[in-house]
């Protein structure tokens, strides 16, 4: 069974940084998509980032774009997503996800059968 973990959270200052890792128990293929959302305290669910394997092509929702840079190190397994300028309203437990595919495209995770347990990012003064 594919499982990935997630490191990298912690409890920061509005407008610090955190940069969240996201490696695989098992041999992650390069062509995986892999998707980062996040479940904040009594809120559903929200993708928040996701990368293509095959493509590279990255996506963000509107409330990161700018301040969140996903990217992948195919040489170590790893997935990292960058956060920069956080904000209160970041705090929430982060995901990431995958499936096994080979699409061009990627999507938020929430549908990917394959998670971690998360890593909780606290944004406060």
């Amino acid at each position: 069974q594919l499982q990935l973990v997630e490191s990298g959270g912690g409890l920061v200052q509005p407008g610090g940084s955190l940069r969240l890792s996201c490696s695989a128990s098992e041999f992650l293929p390069d062509h995986y998509p892999i998707g980062w959302f996040r479940q904040a305290p009594g809120k559903g669910r929200e993708g928040v980032s996701c990368i293509s394997g095959t493509t590279g092509v990255t996506q963000y929702t509107d409330s990161v774009r700018g301040r969140f840079t996903i990217s992948r190190d195919n040489a170590k397994k790893t997935v990292y997503l960058q956060m920069n300028n956080l904000k209160p309203e970041d705090t929430a437990v982060y995901y990431c996800a995958t499936e096994r595919s080979w699409s061009p495209s990627c999507r938020w995770g929430l549908t990917y059968p394959y998670r971690g347990q998360g890593t909780q990012v606290t944004v406060s003064s």
